[in-house]
């Protein structure tokens, strides 16, 4: 079942996640985006459950004779994070993408400033710190973020997202406390194809999901069960 959008995605993981914090599985919660598309899922999880709201941001890094195909993953300025069966499989060596990692570290970097204003990263120590994106296709920029973030000595991890391959989803078990995934279907392909409209967003957009007044409940989406 798709959702309708990101934004409604992010309502109904909100709603699974604020009956978890009802039970006392959640004390103390910071919510962090992984941009861009994670931004406005997350903006919605965090209004829910009155957390704050941060980003971390994670760039995918590409084969060099296909972008789209990730190899690996980089967090801020922790070392980048490879598959190394993918890597073999493409007969490539860490070695031959330092290239390609110090593109995407300069453009985590420049992220960071345009998305923070300034501000300094969260101090995650002793929260629970919820990491949201808006899928999971193959896990390497959540998995990425979520080591990122396990050097920060939160108390508590959980990967929050409204659909992803079951297999990335298992995948991820042994890098978070909990994962959340409302949907995980067996042919699932692409996150985008679990979304009735899901547009390319921008930095404005990003800014606008941290910084924007707040919003009111999205509307019910038509033909779909909560």
């Amino acid at each position: 079942m798709q959702f309708r959008d990101r934004r409604q995605a992010g309502r109904d993981l909100a709603e699974r996640l604020r009956i978890l914090r009802e039970e006392g599985a959640l004390p103390r919660p910071v919510v962090l985006a992984l941009p861009r598309g994670g931004a406005v899922v997350a903006r919605e999880v965090a209004q829910v459950l009155e957390a704050p709201l941060d980003v971390l941001v994670v760039r995918k890094i590409g084969a060099p004779f296909q972008e789209e195909l990730g190899v690996g993953a980089i967090a801020g300025d922790d070392p980048p994070l490879f598959d190394e069966r993918t890597l073999g499989s493409l007969g490539l060596s860490e070695a031959a993408l330092a290239e390609t990692v110090e593109r995407e570290r300069e453009e985590v970097q420049r992220r960071e400033q345009r998305y923070r204003r300034g501000r300094p990263a969260p101090d995650l120590r002793g929260r629970t710190v919820i990491v949201v994106d808006d899928g999971l296709a193959t896990g390497a920029t959540a998995r990425a973020a979520l080591r990122r973030v396990r050097r920060d000595a939160p108390e508590r991890v959980v990967l929050a997202v409204p659909v992803g391959a079951p297999e990335a989803v298992e995948l991820l078990r042994d890098e978070a406390d909990d994962v959340i995934c409302l949907q995980q279907p067996s042919a699932f392909m692409a996150v985008g194809l679990w979304y009735e409209h899901f547009g390319q967003l921008t930095d404005d957009d990003v800014v606008q999901a941290l910084y924007g007044p707040p919003v009111g409940p999205a509307p019910p989406a038509a033909g779909r069960g909560g």
